[in-house]
């Protein structure tokens, strides 16, 4: 029995051996600045990668041929732009990085602080949380990054000319306002000037502090304007104005009902919250200000106090896409020009290299 046991084992091994090796095949070998090699393994990665971004659950072997294409574009591409120079350090890839989750989780962190917040809403480590959104570790994603911004950075330094003359007409902001004018709409809003105190490691002195701030507040000694100045050099309690509309988005964030925000919007302004204890910190909040309903026009400001009218927003977002719409072409036409023999060669095709994309 342990014989037969003992070759069972033997035979799970091989067969994990022989898969890992199949695994390791090069497919196609890039070779424009210098000799890199796109594995099988690494196709399965990138396959999985986009099962999980698009929600697809699998990919037909056409597909997967488009998925090497668009690898080998990359790898081209980037090389293009290593042979002409063109570098990257790995502190302007953070900065991306942690610029991109910023706009997601709303606020800016440092890599560290961004570990313990995942950890505490998750459970996960950033690598782990990375992985699930994105189907890359976090070094891969970084590098999948950096490969990224070389391109871009590649193609402006030869077409930076004409990125710069791709922007919308008049006309063509105009005709995008029409088309949209229903999604430009200012719901009912709230001015609010938010204190809050950290609870930190001394609770009963966050306490002292917030009481502190809201009866200088309440007896005047103190205004929002002060406290703003203030805390620049104070970094017990944070102080800001703060825009809020009547959504139920807009009660989470203030940690309340959305009955209690619609309480809220009846109150007057200069009206002065209580203090409230949040798992974190302490807080209240003042109305500054109240903003009507109204249908926004192209000379109406974007948010009540700002200065970027929304002509002005419509025209930053078309150059936007129109130049990332540049980009992309500009990066398609890159990648035609580098596909040559001399650059690149397919060592796997046809039924050899069907049969390595079936079934999985």
């Amino acid at each position: 029995m342990k014989r037969i046991t003992l070759c069972s084992v033997l035979l799970l091994v091989c067969t994990a051996m022989a898969f890992a090796q199949a695994d390791l095949q090069p497919l196609a070998n890039i070779k424009l600045h210098k000799s890199e090699s796109i594995t099988l393994k690494q196709l399965k990665n990138r396959v999985e990668s986009y099962k999980l971004q698009t929600g697809m659950t699998s990919f037909t072997v056409e597909q997967k041929k488009e998925i090497l294409d668009a690898m080998i574009d990359e790898i081209l591409a980037v090389q293009a732009a290593q042979k002409a120079g063109i570098s990257l350090t790995d502190s302007e890839v953070n900065e991306y990085f942690l610029s991109n989750m910023a706009q997601q989780i709303g606020q800016q962190l440092t890599e560290t602080q961004l570990a313990q917040l995942i950890k505490q809403q998750t459970g996960m480590s950033l690598d782990q949380y990375i992985k699930t959104q994105v189907g890359m570790t976090l070094s891969e994603y970084k590098q999948y990054i950096k490969n990224q911004l070389l391109v871009s950075r590649f193609i402006l330094s030869q077409k930076q000319d004409e990125l710069a003359s791709v922007v919308p007409t008049d006309a063509d902001i105009r005709a995008f306002y029409e088309m949209n004018k229903a999604s430009f709409v200012q719901n009912d809003i709230l001015k609010l000037f938010l204190v809050l105190v950290p609870k930190g490691k001394d609770e009963k002195a966050a306490q002292k502090k917030i009481t502190s701030i809201y009866e200088d507040i309440k007896s005047k000694k103190t205004t929002p304007d002060k406290l703003k100045v203030v805390q620049k050099n104070d970094s017990s309690y944070q102080a800001g104005d703060l825009y809020v509309s009547k959504s139920t988005q807009a009660a989470q964030q203030l940690g309340i009902s959305y009955e209690g925000l619609m309480e809220l919007f009846t109150k007057d302004v200069e009206y002065i919250s209580e203090i409230t204890s949040t798992d974190v910190d302490f807080q209240f909040y003042i109305i500054r200000n109240k903003y009507g309903a109204k249908m926004l026009g192209l000379s109406d400001v974007v948010q009540p106090d700002s200065t970027m009218t929304i002509y002005e927003y419509i025209r930053q977002n078309l150059t936007m896409q129109q130049q990332n719409q540049f980009m992309a072409e500009a990066a398609q036409g890159l990648t035609q020009e580098l596909r040559t023999p001399g650059n690149f060669q397919m060592l796997k095709t046809g039924s050899a290299l069907d049969k390595l994309l079936e079934g999985w």
